[in-house]
């Protein structure tokens, strides 16, 4: 299972920068408002120092990362719902994506004019939820057409949908995301196929000088503010100092760069823990001579839902689970101690994987 982040955020504001700390694909970055025709798609393997760790204790040919897909769309504008700049069309880029990271400018740099000509986050913040609220407003109300008449008919199924996207008509015209309409848990399937983008969980970004890299500065204490009250992760990313670090070839040549900045660890690696927090995500490993690698899955998901996540045919086949546990492994030695000193079980169908799992699936084709 492959996360799906889309990056979002206004023009000029340093979102491709961050895109290409963390991507395998690199785009363009331009000064230009508006320069590009197309949102940049990448992948990031997901640094797990765990991985290695397993393979001082079972050698293996290869090491494989979990990964994260990665939407980059184009710079949004005020107005681009009604037109203005070219962001507004890419946004159906990211209606597939589980989480959005939103970027917000909190750096001032006179030879990057900001595109409403001064640098406010919060501003920022508020000019591209309503565009992305009024996106959310078209895709609901395309649905009440489509439904009007259906439920004009008597059906009752119809009549119930039009009442839960009115509801969520009426939040969205007052201004307010998808996410927070007053409707039950087991109407809000009736919105599901629209893949509305302020439903979406959300994570903040603010990318900073390289002077504000570890404390902040004014614009990222008036961001907090602004998301004090609300369930949010916000993380503070000097997005150049990150390309810097990017450069960089060698393990020990990042560490002395983050080490005079001042930093203990890569703000991408930060963010990618955020994404699998904010999405509920956990790791489980498989380990063997051939390949050690690394699995994504939901918390609280099963035995045979990881296996699933492997392959298809090994949650249809599934007869049981051989489990250890990543701490148990690494502090005994290996598989043979665990089974001798009882941390080797052997799970069924109901078994909830936890995190740091090391899973063996036996399973019948």
């Amino acid at each position: 299972m492959a996360l799906k982040c889309g990056i979002i955020g206004l023009t000029n504001i340093g979102k491709t920068t961050i895109f290409n700390c963390f991507s395998e694909t690199k785009a363009e970055v331009t000064d230009f408002s508006f320069s590009t025709d197309k949102s940049n798609l990448g992948t990031i393997k997901v640094p797990d120092q765990r991985l290695y760790e397993l393979e001082k204790i079972q050698p293996a040919e290869k090491i494989i990362q979990t990964v994260v897909d990665i939407t980059d769309v184009p710079g949004i504008a005020k107005g681009a719902s009604e037109g203005e700049g070219t962001g507004n069309k890419f946004l159906g880029d990211i209606r597939n994506t589980d989480a959005l990271i939103h970027v917000l400018r909190c750096f001032d740099n006179d030879n990057l004019p900001h595109v409403e000509g001064s640098v406010d986050p919060v501003r920022d913040m508020e000019i591209l939820n309503f565009e992305l609220q009024v996106k959310d407003l078209e895709s609901i109300e395309k649905k009440i057409a489509r439904l009007e008449k259906v439920a004009k008919s008597g059906d009752k199924e119809a009549k119930k949908a039009l009442e839960t996207l009115n509801i969520y008509k009426e939040h969205l015209e007052n201004f307010k995301p998808a996410y927070s309409a007053p409707v039950k848990e087991e109407h809000k399937k009736y919105i599901k196929d629209l893949n509305l983008l302020t439903v979406k969980p959300v994570m903040y970004v603010c990318n900073v000088d390289e002077a504000s890299a570890v404390n902040g500065n004014k614009y990222t204490e008036a961001v907090f503010e602004a998301l004090k009250d609300q369930d949010t992760e916000i993380l503070i990313i000097a997005a150049a100092l990150e390309a810097d670090i990017a450069e960089l070839e060698t393990p020990e040549e990042r560490k002395e760069f983050l080490e005079d900045a001042g930093l203990n660890e890569p703000g991408v690696d930060k963010l990618i823990r955020a994404a699998f927090k904010l999405l509920n995500l956990q790791t489980f490993f498989t380990v063997g001579p051939k390949e050690i690698r690394a699995w994504t899955l939901k918390k609280g998901m099963t035995a045979p839902e990881a296996a699933g996540v492997i392959h298809s045919d090994l949650q249809k086949g599934f007869i049981r689970a051989e489990v250890m546990h990543y701490d148990d492994f690494i502090e005994l030695g290996g598989e043979q101690k665990c089974k001798e000193k009882g941390k080797f079980r052997i799970e069924g169908k109901n078994y909830v994987v936890q995190d740091g799992d090391i899973l063996n699936i036996r399973f019948n084709v």
